[in-house]
């Protein structure tokens, strides 16, 4: 197991020049003038010209690459062009934000997505059936941001009953400010659990251990439990694992509309105002945090079938 995290954490590199390249490319080649945006519309000319040599501007693109590979490499993220400030620091204030949203995200994707997808698949080719893949396609279609605007209109403006921006400091004025951003993220999240587990525990079912449970005389609550649900686990965990990568990565659109201060949020901002220490900066965290949450994953793979954790113990005998 050892030797399998340090051979995915090495595949870590590979993963992170390739984005840093892309990103660092896409960001140089849009218009707009950092040193411009920095001093403003009336700076001189010679203050332009200043600033472009103090932050090494004037270097060719390459040049500029490897160098911030270096410095990325040393733990130095750079400096943000807008408030001049730390980018790693910047980021790390801002990423418990981003879990707490993303954590509240899943968890109203689970408790919607698994049981709608166990009584789907129970209930095969009925009504509830029918209506679970329409709201699952409807969910999996619905844009994030439409659904938070709705949101916000009903229960914010119209009922009042929720505050509609900003994230509320102290235990109940958080959980009130968190209510419409995670719902928003759990209804798509929960389109793709509900159809990963129907299609999980649809192979699960027709297995002959099932029909050997039921005929010892289990109840069906149990074998639900233990025997269907257990076994059609590791899609579902892999389908929930991606996902929540991908909201630790920043929810762009979810944050922007609730203007909840996380990742996504600071890097449109950073994106609308050409910081590129602050983009590459952000871009690389999350590329570590995706990879991270897919190892997590991996390893979670082992304590839920033994028969993969067998597999790990095989690779290793065979390594050595």
């Amino acid at each position: 197991m050892l030797k399998y995290i340090i051979k995915r954490l090495l595949l870590l590199i590979p993963v992170l020049l390739g984005v840093t390249f892309i990103v660092f490319f896409i960001m140089n080649l849009t218009p707009g003038d950092p040193a411009a945006i920095i001093l403003g519309d009336q700076a001189t000319a010679e203050a332009l010209a200043q600033t472009r040599v103090e932050l090494g501007l004037n270097d060719p693109l390459l040049i500029r690459y490897f160098r911030y590979v270096k410095n990325m490499c040393q733990g130095d993220l750079g400096i943000s062009y807008r408030n001049k400030l730390s980018v790693w620091d910047q980021v790390w204030d801002k990423f418990p934000n981003t879990c707490i949203l993303a954590f509240s995200g899943i968890v109203v994707a689970l408790i919607i997505g698994i049981p709608i997808g166990i009584l789907s698949a129970k209930k095969q080719y009925t009504a509830l059936d029918n209506a679970s893949i329409v709201l699952s396609l409807v969910g999996v279609s619905m844009p994030n941001f439409w659904l938070g605007l709705l949101l916000s209109l009903l229960f914010a403006l119209k009922l009042g009953w929720l505050p509609s921006q900003g994230m509320g400091t102290g235990f109940i004025p958080l959980l009130r400010s968190i209510v419409l951003p995670a719902i928003t993220l759990g209804t798509g999240v929960a389109a793709t659990v509900v159809r990963m587990t129907r299609s999980s525990m649809l192979e699960v079912i027709r297995q002959d251990y099932i029909f050997t449970a039921r005929s010892k005389g289990i109840t069906e609550k149990e074998v639900t439990r233990k025997h269907m649900f257990k076994n059609a686990l590791i899609p579902i965990i892999t389908a929930v694992g991606l996902q929540f990568g991908h909201l630790l990565g920043g929810a762009m659109l979810t944050e922007t509309v609730f203007s909840w201060p996380g990742l996504g949020r600071l890097m449109v901002d950073s994106i609308t105002r050409k910081d590129i220490p602050m983009v590459m900066g952000a871009v690389v965290f999350m590329a570590i945090m995706f990879s991270v949450v897919n190892l997590v994953v991996d390893i979670i793979y082992g304590f839920v079938d033994p028969r993969i954790k067998s597999q790990y113990k095989g690779t290793a005998r065979k390594a050595a």
